[in-house]
């Protein structure tokens, strides 16, 4: 009942706002028409569709308002009024009340706010769909004053979202039980990932440690900051880390005004997305414009600033390699290896034809080749991917849908910055030196070097243990014989008892028919 009750919510909502002018009169159909004109009746629509569709989604909670921020960065697929109006999901959804604020911020530490930082400032600055942010001070160990910002936890998300996760694998029952290629799609599972990855938002700490390794990660490569996290500041529901100061992403305006590279920040952004997801694999899964800032400051002077880590992906050793080779045939345009490893891999059901397959992958990729980005809509790539999918039953893999919906964030923002930017171009030699790595003298020199405690422990135990194998062998051979003898023999006792009681049951048959002949006669 209460699964219904929030469906009655959620179509109540759609309705109260005029969601469904936005569907069914897009039909042609008489009759759809004329039904969405009676829902109309009674209604005030006079607010802009896009303004209307934001405060549904803002109204129905964090997962609806996540989906909208998934859509704001697709202005491919959104007309510009719609696109321009979820964008203010990104960041700035109404904040809750700050002194509700202040006291979560006293019940994690126990401690009063005033002597926690130096100054606190009431008035969030950025307020999104699982949290909000505040800036503050602190006093360091040496006596100086750091810049901090200070993110709380929305209070009673954890009920909510349970409620509407339930509702979801409820109508994933329904989708996966409808028809099979709902069952191929595993609605269910996807779900599941989905939850999983929710509720980890939900833990600040989880969030913090997040930072905290995509912060080591990223040391090296000079093109993205993360901020240092204060581990003394931080619970479930509060963490306090470094400020930070940059300009966001979508004010391309004031960037270009301050002389940052436009082109080459588009070009660092898959850098670092690939680096992220082969050579980490964890990667950051929420890469949409409020979360993503640019440095302006001399030292960090055009490198990215990454926010809100509380959602990461992770990959296993064999999906990156799966991924690495299918992104390298693609870019080779190697269709048949492309179609290869869909049925080494198990995707595909045995017994496909690969030149079947090669050619359907063909005819949607090739098409897409050597265009610039603004001629390139990755979303309709992939749609046509899935239909391709759907007629040769590829089975959907539910620990890849933060990927795809991240690489979907990376073509939105590449989009916005460089509509000139060849995608597969600047991933190509990228890719082609993860896949040498891997498999070259480099890879093999790191995994000794992994190995080489292990490797120590048992070098001084090796003349032991190659002592007591030889003392041992002999008495384990011997065994072994017997017991090969002593199962020859059962074997030879089964046989004969077989043949015998044949050539008996045999016998008896004659004498039984020799017997019935001569009372006949």
């Amino acid at each position: 009942m209460r699964r219904f009750a929030r469906g009655v919510v959620i179509v109540w909502v759609a309705l109260r706002y005029g969601l469904d002018e936005l569907v069914l009169t897009s039909f042609q159909k008489p009759w759809l028409r004329a039904l969405g004109r009676m829902i109309s009746v009674g209604r005030n629509l006079d607010a802009p569709r896009g303004q209307r569709l934001r405060e549904a989604l803002e109204r129905l909670g964090p997962i609806f308002v996540k989906f909208g921020q998934v859509l704001s960065t697709r202005r491919d697929l959104l007309p510009p009024d719609i696109a321009d109006e979820l964008a203010w999901l990104q960041d700035r959804v109404p904040p809750f009340d700050s002194a509700v604020a202040i006291a979560t911020i006293e019940r994690a530490f126990r401690r009063p706010v005033n002597e926690i930082f130096e100054q606190f400032d009431a008035t969030p600055v950025a307020s999104a769909s699982i949290a909000q942010v505040h800036f503050a001070t602190l006093r360091d160990p040496h006596g100086g004053i750091r810049e901090v910002a200070v993110k709380v936890l929305r209070p009673g998300m954890r009920s909510v979202i349970d409620k509407d996760l339930e509702l979801m694998a409820m109508m994933a029952g329904w989708v996966e039980r409808a028809s099979a290629d709902g069952k191929r799609l595993k609605p269910r599972q996807v779900v599941a990932e989905f939850d999983k990855y929710l509720h980890d938002e939900l833990d600040l700490v989880r969030e913090a440690a997040n930072a905290a390794q995509l912060r080591r990660n990223m040391a090296e490569l000079d093109m993205l900051l993360i901020p240092e996290m204060f581990w003394d500041l931080c619970h479930e529901e509060v963490i306090v880390m470094e400020r930070m100061k940059g300009v966001p992403i979508a004010q391309l305006d004031r960037l270009r005004a301050a002389g940052v590279d436009i082109p080459k920040l588009a070009r660092d952004g898959v850098t670092i997305f690939f680096t992220q997801v082969f050579r980490d694999g964890f990667f950051h899964a929420d890469m949409h414009p409020g979360n993503i800032q640019v440095s302006l400051a001399p030292e960090t002077f055009g490198r990215y600033i990454s926010l809100d880590f509380g959602i990461v992906g992770t990959l296993t050793e064999s999906d990156k390699e799966y991924l690495a080779q299918n992104f390298a045939a693609f870019f080779r345009r190697d269709y048949k290896r492309v179609a290869e490893l869909h049925l080494e891999s198990g995707w595909v059901p045995e017994g496909t034809r690969v030149d079947e397959l090669e050619g359907a992958i063909r005819t949607v990729c090739e098409p897409y080749f050597d265009r610039p980005l603004k001629e390139i809509s990755l979303g309709m790539v992939l749609m046509r991917l899935f239909q391709t999918s759907r007629r040769f039953h590829v089975e959907i893999q539910p620990q890849l849908v933060l990927l795809q919906k991240t690489l979907l964030n990376i073509e939105g923002l590449g989009r916005q910055l460089d509509p000139e930017l060849d995608l597969w171009h600047t991933a190509k030699p990228f890719l082609e030196k993860w896949m040498a790595d891997q498999i070259g003298p480099r890879k093999l020199w790191e995994q000794l070097r992994a190995e080489a405690p292990r490797y120590a422990k048992l070098l001084p135990q090796l003349p032991r243990l190659l002592h007591d194998y030889l003392e041992q062998r002999p008495a384990d051979h011997r065994r072994e014989v017997r017991e090969l003898l002593e199962a020859q023999k059962r074997t030879n006792r089964l046989l004969q008892a077989i043949v015998y009681g044949g050539m008996g049951f045999v016998l008896g048959l004659l004498v039984m028919q020799f017997v019935v002949r001569v009372r006949l006669f």
